[in-house]
């Protein structure tokens, strides 16, 4: 049996992977855009008759009408561990699995997190501007020993877990707030769980890992930021829905933030399909085009640092994240439950 499969989200740093491994009884196709209500119709009919698997990113949205689509499929494998941006409901409705990737990126996101916080502590874009614009003089950029700051981290799974453990061997003290605390972090590294509110006011750094799972939409918006300590940094490399970036930017214009890192917002800019999602969470397509205007506004502000989603872009990582989505597409089509969601 040759199973066929369309990738989407096919990006330039999967192409050697996929080019060094062999896929014996698959036949792949490539595209380099995401899937959705818009891009379905430039599929073949053939793809749309007799395609099984499907494998998407967090860019694609897979709604009841893209699922109806395709008339043979079976299996959704998203390469990644959110999966809000498919109808799994639809899914359920049609025998169609769904399989994601867990533990994805801890090394690259936590390693990529502790760069982010040693930018901003040690103004290391100013430092850089200030070069390129011919001015070698240093002493504007005077910053601070991380063991003397306080690193709140929001979401203990195996990315904040990570984080905790390089923290600690910075001599950073670390505050967390997890549902689901964790004993060994806490006799390993020293972590100390409090409540959110705790944990917000008390941190000198707070850092978010943990998923979006709808229910926490704008989980740092007005309330939370107001309780920041003054000077204070925020980083974010996990869901840019969890953060309610007007009052973030308020935030740093009063002075009150003395540095933003963002490697995901929720919309990077005003397209189709970032409009798309927004209707998808009952969001206005209007407000989404706001969300834009602040992104932009953010971007021109020197002490923000904005990365376009590559914190766990590692050639480890993406090799982890397509050997999994293999992995549990054959265990899947060998009625298995390898990383199912549904």
């Amino acid at each position: 049996m040759t199973v066929k499969m369309l990738v989407f989200d096919y990006r330039e740093t999967e192409h050697k992977y996929f080019k060094n491994n062999n896929f014996e009884n698959f036949d792949i196709k490539f595209f380099d855009f995401s899937l959705n209500e818009e891009t379905v119709k430039k599929l073949e009919n053939d793809d749309l008759e007799h395609t099984y698997v499907i494998s998407v990113f967090i860019n694609s949205l897979l709604t009841q009408n893209v699922l109806d689509k395709f008339k043979n499929l079976r299996i959704v494998a998203t390469r990644s561990t959110g999966h809000d941006n498919i109808n799994t409901k639809a899914c359920m409705n049609r025998n169609i699995s769904v399989v994601n990737v867990q533990k994805y990126g801890e090394t690259a996101v936590a390693e990529f997190t502790m760069g982010l916080i040693i930018s901003l502590v040690r103004k290391l874009p100013q430092g850089f501007l200030s070069v390129r614009e011919g001015n070698f003089e240093g002493k504007s950029f005077v910053g601070r020993d991380l063991k003397a700051l306080t690193l709140g981290i929001v979401g203990t799974g195996a990315i904040g877990a990570s984080v905790c453990k390089l923290a600690n061997a910075f001599g950073m003290k670390i505050l967390a707030y997890d549902l689901t605390p964790r004993v060994e972090l806490t006799e390993k590294y020293g972590v100390k769980y409090t409540t959110l509110e705790a944990m917000i006011m008390n941190s000198d750094i707070i850092t978010l890992h943990l998923p979006y799972t709808g229910d926490n939409y704008h989980m740092f918006s007005k309330h939370q930021f107001d309780l920041m300590k003054k000077n204070s940094y925020f980083i974010n490399v996990s869901r840019g829905e969890l953060v309610d970036n007007l009052h973030l930017k308020e935030n740093l214009e009063n002075g009150k933030l003395l540095g933003v890192a963002l490697d995901v917002v929720a919309c990077e800019s005003p397209c189709d399909a970032c409009i798309k999602m927004a209707k998808n969470l009952e969001i206005s397509s209007l407000e989404c085009l706001r969300e834009s205007e602040i992104i932009k506004e953010l971007i021109s502000m020197p002490n923000v640092i904005i990365t376009p989603h590559m914190a766990y872009e590692s050639q480890d990582a993406i090799d982890y994240i397509l050997d999994t989505t293999f992995d549990s597409i054959k265990d899947c089509i060998n009625g298995g439950n390898k990383n199912r969601i549904i």
